[in-house]
């Protein structure tokens, strides 16, 4: 039976109940991450299978992220008066049948479809969620909650990426979409079960998302996002070709390399979770820093497999923070309207982490993978340069946007 919720929140009446609720909601966004992510682990196996080069088949990256970012508003805006609860349920069912085309592909452009739907998927479905759990627990646990509902971004990396990539060694990569494809089958019975109905609410309308990228939070939490997430999406959607030729760690002990990395990337997560609430601009630098040191570091120390597992770890735990750190940035440029900040969020990493997949498969392609993470790592340098300035300027009081 689901909780009765307030008409004019959706809040839940009984809030301690909605932890199930939040829960679901996380499950959907771990589908997700691993469906979009999941292809890093397979990026080879893909390319060969339809004999396309790696820079090629990082378009399965790249692709999902753009359509991301033009349904991100497009989608949201357009749905403005549906009830939420619909709305993850539609969309989990089209991430479902993206999983099935995928696995059922019969050329390379069957996939690229595929990563069309998934695209849409991403940007409605964590335009709505990300900022969906304070309507689901009480005031005093928002943050915790939002803390766990992130989490299923790590928790991708180190069990949903691993996990297929493990399905996709033992019996082709076809196989490794069918595990994401029987989860979102899983979870969008568990969203119809669990998630009480959920009006609308203060929707994201195109006034507001105009009036926030004239604000110079907005602007801020832009350049940063954009820095990052190019940045880190450049290197670490090309690891696995990093760790095999350049390490030359076996294939059957990439997912163990992967795991250790999403294990760090949990830690990040709940670690960032308090400091971003609290100095949000703050803990994204030291993000943004970590990032910068591992992804520098690697083509010096992680020609040997002890090396590269620990600059793994430090990254995980950098990139971990990051989407936390990002929608903290966003949500305290716009506080009295939390989905259009989850919606400039969401458009925002997923353009950029298609731009940081496409642009590490070009350099890929014409250099060789220790050449793209010393550009990624300057990448990210000039980030944490960004951040040091914004906070000078912050503190002076001068206009970012002037």
């Amino acid at each position: 039976m689901r909780t009765a919720t307030s008409p004019a929140t959706g809040r839940l009446a009984s809030p301690s109940s909605g932890w199930p609720a939040v829960l679901a909601v996380t499950a959907g966004i771990f589908a997700i991450v691993t469906t979009e992510i999941l292809p890093i682990g397979l990026l080879t196996s893909i390319g060969a299978g339809f004999t396309v080069s790696d820079g090629t088949a990082g378009l399965t990256m790249a692709l999902p992220g753009y359509v991301a970012a033009a349904a991100a508003p497009t989608v949201t805006v357009a749905t403005a008066g549906v009830d939420r609860r619909r709305m993850l349920c539609a969309f989990m069912f089209l991430l479902a049948v993206a999983n099935l085309l995928a696995a059922a592909a019969p050329a390379y452009w069957a996939v690229l479809v595929s990563r069309v739907l998934v695209g849409i998927v991403i940007g409605g479905f964590w335009s709505v969620g990300a900022g969906l759990a304070g309507r689901l627990v009480p005031a005093r646990s928002a943050r915790r909650a939002t803390a766990v509902v992130f989490a299923a971004v790590p928790l991708g990396s180190v069990v949903g990426v691993p996990l297929g990539t493990l399905i996709g060694d033992l019996a082709g990569w076809r196989a490794g979409f069918l595990m994401p494809g029987a989860l979102s089958a899983a979870v969008l019975v568990a969203l119809a079960v669990l998630l009480p109905p959920l009006p609308a609410g203060r929707p994201a309308r195109l006034g507001v998302l105009r009036g926030m990228l004239r604000g110079t939070g907005t602007r801020s939490a832009l350049l940063l996002t954009f820095l990052i997430v190019l940045a880190h999406f450049g290197a670490y959607t090309y690891v696995t070709p990093f760790l095999e030729r350049v390490t030359d760690v076996p294939p059957g002990r990439i997912t163990l390399f992967l795991l250790v990395y999403g294990a760090a990337g949990i830690a990040g997560t709940f670690l960032a979770g308090a400091a971003a609430a609290r100095r949000p601009y703050a803990a994204f630098g030291v993000a943004g820093g970590l990032i910068a040191f591992a992804v520098l570091a690697l083509p010096f120390l992680g020609r040997a497999e002890p090396g590269a597992l620990g600059l793994l770890v430090v990254w995980g735990i950098g990139y971990g923070a990051v989407p936390v750190c990002s929608q903290a940035c966003f949500a305290e440029s716009a506080p009295e309207s939390p989905e259009a900040a989850s919606v400039l969020f969401t458009a925002s990493f997923q353009a950029t982490l298609s731009s940081g997949a496409l642009v590490g498969g070009v350099v890929l392609d014409h250099a060789c993978p220790p050449v793209l993470m010393l550009l990624a790592g300057t990448t990210a340098s000039a980030m944490v340069a960004a951040t040091a300035l914004l906070a000078h300027m912050r503190k002076n009081g001068e206009d970012f946007s002037a």
